[in-house]
Formats: C-alpha cells, structure tokens, sequence
C-alpha cells in the first residue's frame, strides 16, 4: 500500500483574509488556540524596511501564535523536522524568492518541509513564498533578481503545486507594476504553468482541487 499524500496549501499574494477559515477547517482549532512556524528567509533582504514587520503583524492581529524559524540557520535538517513537529502550520513569508529557495536549498529543509507538508501539515505562503511552493521559482525572475542569490543555480521548487504563483498580478505595488507581470507571462508563459494571483486573492490546494479565492482582510 502506498503512502497517502494529503496537501493543502494556502498560497497568497498579500492579504490573508482565507487564512482563518483555511486553519479551521484543516485543524479544527480558532486562531488563538494555534501556533504557525514562520519562515522567515525571504525577508532577509529587506530587514531595514518599513514593510518588513508587515506580515509579522498581520498574522498576530489575526490571534495567531507564531514561532520564528529561520531555515537557512540550521545546521542538521533532523532539528528543522522536530522544530515542525511543534507548530500546527508553516507560513512561508515574502520577501526574495531566489534567497528563499536558497535558504531550503542549503541544508537539507526544502526536502524536510515538503515532505512534512505532503504529510498533511498545512503550507502557507506569501509572496516568495507562495512561488517556491511551485515547480520552478525562474519566471519571477523579473520580480527579484537571480544575482542577489548567487548561490543558487537551480531553481526548482519544493513542487507542492504543479503551477508558479505570479504574485502582486494586479499591478497595485509600486515594485510590481502592470508592466513586470505582463513581462513575465510574456516572457515565461509558454514554458512555465502561471497563475496570476492577485493582492486579495491566494490561489487553495484542498483534496487535489486547486481554486483561486478572495483573500482580502475585512
């Protein structure tokens, strides 16, 4: 008999108004009774920016409980795995996509959290990382530049969702505009399976049933 794989990811662009609704359904528990891991990787880049406690916030003032794990700090991926086994979900935070995945990359965490998350653990990502739950993360190449993770040379996924998330696709960041989606599709579209998602949508994966959704905090 096979391993039964059970994956349910909630993968937003900016705003996390499904993430409550997404928790209780696959824990059962509200907000102030769980505790997500916070991979905070992607947003190393951009410590000494405003927007940088953004996500942070907008998960407490929902009534989550958060632990910070910080993947690229741990030495042997056996401490990452009994870390999970503390929270109830991972959230993924935004930031630089490629130094994300370089992070997962480095020590063996990338193949830990998948296959915990292929294990049932709940995903959650934002922005970076919404797109490394995908395939391939180089159609957001126009987004983040590659050079800032020189590291980093091959660019798949964790592979938890067959389609790359194109965050912000609605063009109301000023970093994103319009024009940089539309580069994207136009440069990646044929190579790559897309999927827009727009700042109050997250793209769901529930019992192999993949739906885009609105996602804005009300």
């Amino acid at each position: 008999m096979g391993i039964v794989t059970i994956v349910n990811l909630l993968l937003l662009s900016l705003n996390a108004g499904a993430l409550p609704a997404f928790l209780r359904r696959h824990t059962g528990r509200e907000p102030r009774a769980l505790r997500i891991g916070f991979i905070d990787d992607a947003g190393a880049p951009y410590a000494d920016q405003p927007f940088h406690s953004f996500e942070w916030t907008q998960l407490t003032d929902l009534g989550f409980r958060l632990t910070r794990m910080t993947v690229g700090t741990y030495r042997n991926p056996a401490d990452f795995e009994s870390d999970l086994g503390t929270v109830d979900a991972v959230y993924l935070s935004g930031g630089h996509t490629f130094v994300l995945l370089g992070a997962l990359q480095s020590n063996g965490t990338g193949e830990v959290l998948a296959a915990r998350v292929r294990a049932g653990l709940p995903y959650i990502g934002l922005s970076a990382g919404s797109v490394v739950a995908g395939p391939n993360i180089e159609p957001v190449a126009p987004l983040d530049d590659p050079a800032d993770a020189p590291g980093v040379t091959d660019y798949t996924g964790l592979g938890l969702v067959d389609t790359v998330v194109i965050p912000h696709a609605d063009g109301a960041l000023p970093p994103y505009p319009s024009s940089v989606i539309d580069e994207v599709v136009r440069t990646y579209g044929d190579r790559f399976p897309l999927t827009r998602v727009n700042d109050d949508q997250a793209l769901l994966v529930e019992d192999g049933v993949t739906t885009l959704i609105p996602s804005a905090i009300t």
